[in-house]
């Protein structure tokens, strides 16, 4: 059997499965803190990194150690 993979985290969730607006997630991984926006609705799913003000993606390091 394969190793369990928990590479992100989930910080925030909101929304529901049961709703046309769907739910949203923010992962961060934990080995390069970058932090990720999943939308999932119906079918259909999509993840894309967040990105600051210049376009960079946003760096989560705080609390890293207690997601272990």
């Amino acid at each position: 059997m394969a190793k369990a993979n928990n590479r992100f985290a989930v910080v925030y969730k909101e929304g529901s499965t049961l709703t046309n607006a769907g739910y949203r997630q923010l992962l961060v991984d934990k080995q390069t803190g970058v932090t990720y926006l999943l939308i999932s609705c119906g079918y259909g799913s999509s993840i894309t990194p967040l990105l600051d003000a210049q376009g960079k993606p946003v760096i989560t390091r705080t609390g890293m150690s207690d997601w272990d």
